[in-house]
C-alpha cells in the first residue's frame, strides 16, 4: 500500500507533530493558571491587615416625650337596649301594627290579640262594681245615720264593693294587655308573628333594639387587673367603617375573672347618632391605661431580636470615627408602631433605625440622609 504525503512529509509524521505541539500547549497553560493562583493567595495574603468595613446607616436622635400607655383588645358591639316582647295574654293574633325595620317609640302599639271574651268579662264585672257600690253606700247611710241593721251586714257590703271594684281593674289590666306595646323607642328588628298566631302569655312576639348609643363589650387579660378602672378613656376603630375612630369611657368593669379565658369584662357607650354602628361588629379597642412623662420612646422597626429579648444599635463618636454599639433594652408597651423602653437608652443618644440589620458591635458606619 502506498502511503499519502503533504509535501515531501509522510501523512502519519504530521499527525504525531501536531500532538506534540497541543501537549505542549497544555502544559504551558496549566503551569500559567497555577502561578496566578499563587500570584492572588500571596496578594491576599499581603492584603493590609487593619481592613474594617464602614457601613452606610440612617439615625434618629433620642428625644424624652409624653407617651399614653394603651391595652389594646378586640371588642364586639351590642344594641344599647335590647328586648324580646312576649305576650302577656293569651289568643289568636288579630292585628299587626308596625312593619320590621321601622323605628317604635315607648307604648306604641305592635299587635293586638283577639279580646272579645276579655271585653265581655269587663262589662260584667263593671255592672257588678257598680252594683256592689250602690249596696255598699245604702247600708252605709242605713247604719251610721239611722242605725239600721248589724254591724256585719255593714261591712260585709263594705268588702263586697272593695272586692268588685279589685276585680273590674284586675279585667281591665287584662284587657289593655291584649294590645302588645313596645316597652322602650327603638328599631323593630324582629317580628316574630303574623295574623292569626295563636300566642300564650310568655310566647316572644317582637324584638327592638336601641342603637342610640351603643355598648361595646371586651374581655381584659387579667394580668391588667390594676390597670383597667372605670371612667379610663377609651378609643375605637370599626374596621367595617373605615378605620374611623371614635372615643368612650368605660362605664362597668367586671369583678370576677372568665376561667374559661382568664379574662374580665369591660363595657363602656359610644355615640351613634346616624347608627353606622350595628350589633355584633367587631371593634379594635385601646384602652389609655396611664401616661408616661418624659417616656423614651423609639421606631417597633428599629428593635433586634435576640434569644434573650431585644437590642438595638447607637451611634458612638470614637477616635475621630463613628462606631455602631450595641444596647440591651427593656421593651414595655407599644402604640401604632412606637416602642417605650423602659431601660437601656438615654436621652440624646442617635438610635440607628436604618441599617441597623447589617451592623455589629464595633463596626465603623457612615450617617447619610437622617438626623446627626
Amino acid at each position: 500500500m502506498t502511503n499519502r504525503t503533504t509535501g515531501n512529509i509522510p501523512m502519519t509524521i504530521e499527525v504525531k507533530r501536531r500532538s506534540a505541539w497541543g501537549v505542549l500547549a497544555l502544559v504551558l497553560a496549566v503551569g500559567a493558571c497555577g502561578g496566578s493562583a499563587e500570584a492572588g493567595a500571596s496578594d491576599e495574603a499581603n492584603a493590609e491587615p487593619g481592613f474594617q468595613r464602614i457601613i452606610n446607616v440612617q439615625v434618629s436622635p433620642i428625644q424624652p416625650t409624653a407617651f399614653d400607655e394603651e391595652i389594646r383588645l378586640t371588642g364586639t358591639v351590642e344594641a344599647n337596649r335590647d328586648v324580646i316582647i312576649s305576650a302577656e295574654e293569651g289568643g289568636v293574633i288579630r292585628e299587626l301594627f308596625v312593619e320590621k325595620g321601622r323605628r317604635v317609640q315607648a307604648g306604641q302599639p305592635i299587635a293586638r290579640i283577639d279580646d272579645a271574651v276579655l271585653a265581655a268579662q269587663v262589662e260584667q264585672a263593671r255592672a257588678q262594681a257598680r252594683l256592689a257600690e250602690e249596696t255598699w253606700q245604702r247600708r252605709k247611710r242605713l247604719y251610721e245615720e239611722d242605725k239600721v241593721g248589724s254591724e256585719l251586714a255593714y261591712l260585709e257590703s263594705k268588702y263586697s264593693a272593695e272586692q268588685a271594684t279589685a276585680s273590674l281593674r284586675s279585667l281591665e289590666e287584662r284587657l289593655a294587655r291584649t294590645t302588645i306595646k313596645a316597652p322602650i323607642a327603638g328599631i323593630l328588628e324582629d317580628r316574630r308573628v303574623e295574623v292569626g298566631t295563636m300566642v300564650s302569655p310568655g310566647t316572644p312576639v317582637a324584638r327592638v333594639l336601641q342603637l342610640t348609643p351603643v355598648k361595646v363589650a371586651a374581655g381584659v387579660p387579667e394580668r391588667y387587673t390594676q390597670d383597667v378602672r372605670s371612667g379610663d378613656s377609651v378609643s375605637v376603630r370599626f374596621a367595617a367603617l373605615g378605620g374611623d375612630s371614635y372615643t368612650g369611657t368605660i362605664s362597668y368593669v367586671g369583678s370576677a375573672v372568665d376561667p374559661g379565658n382568664r379574662t374580665f369584662p369591660v363595657e363602656f357607650t359610644l355615640p351613634n347618632r346616624d347608627e353606622a354602628i350595628k350589633p355584633e361588629m367587631v371593634a379594635s379597642v385601646a384602652i389609655r391605661s396611664r401616661r408616661v412623662e418624659d417616656a423614651i420612646v423609639v421606631p417597633q422597626q428599629a428593635l433586634i431580636r435576640v434569644e434573650d429579648g431585644y437590642v438595638v444599635f447607637v451611634a458612638e463618636d470614637e477616635g475621630g470615627q463613628t462606631i455602631a454599639r450595641r444596647r440591651t433594652v427593656d421593651v414595655g408597651a407599644s402604640q401604632q408602631n412606637q416602642v417605650q423602653i423602659r431601660s437601656g437608652l438615654a436621652a440624646g443618644e442617635r438610635l440607628i433605625v436604618v441599617g441597623q440589620q447589617q451592623v455589629a458591635e464595633g463596626d465603623r458606619i457612615r450617617i447619610v440622609d437622617g438626623d446627626s
